[in-house]
């Protein structure tokens, strides 16, 4: 008998699919630590991720027979993790607002100690992105982390393109004011 560790998603499906728990259980070890991650770059309570985390899975074994046609079993989950997450905040009443076009700024030209202290270490932006206002941390979550295009976050978030846009340049020189803030350049 092989270990579930050793098993591809489309084995470990098969074994949903038949009701073998260890199915389950090898999906849920191979990517709960990922999918939860995700969420905590967009709800920053850790009760409340661990919640969604819960549900995302729930929701995704009761769709079970579903998976057949899944190419990409983690970017689905994903999604529908990102997708709870996201509907979580708007329960929370966090606001993603739209900007009328008189308030979007033109982007501004390239500034070389901006982008040297932009790539500051991992760690110091994650801070940083900690403490941006929940529209601004669920944007350059959703685009940095995720790799989601701008449009698509648009859609998702009921937000035109031009919002998300703007969001996430001002969450930008946000997170360089407080890297700035910091006496790692003096």
């Amino acid at each position: 008998m092989t270990s579930i560790e050793n098993k591809n998603d489309h084995e470990l499906i098969a074994m949903c699919q038949a009701n073998n728990d260890l199915g389950y259980t090898g999906l849920y070890q191979k990517y709960a630590k990922r999918i939860y991650n995700s969420i905590c770059r967009i709800v920053s309570h850790t009760a409340e991720a661990e919640d969604i985390l819960q549900e995302t899975f729930l929701t995704v074994f009761k769709e079970i027979e579903r998976l057949s046609n899944v190419i990409n079993f983690e970017a689905w989950v994903k999604r529908i993790a990102i997708n709870r997450s996201i509907s979580h905040l708007r329960k929370k009443k966090i606001l993603f607002s739209d900007l009328d076009s008189s308030t979007i700024e033109a982007e501004e030209e390239y500034d070389l100690q901006e982008n040297e202290i932009f790539e500051n270490k991992v760690e110091d932006v994650r801070r940083c992105i900690e403490h941006l206002p929940h529209g601004y941390k669920t944007i350059v979550s959703l685009y940095l982390f995720e790799h989601i295009p701008q449009e698509e976050i648009a859609t998702m978030l009921g937000i035109s393109h031009n919002t998300v846009r703007t969001q996430y340049h001002r969450a930008k020189k946000k997170i360089l004011l407080s890297l700035k803030d910091k006496t790692y350049y003096e």
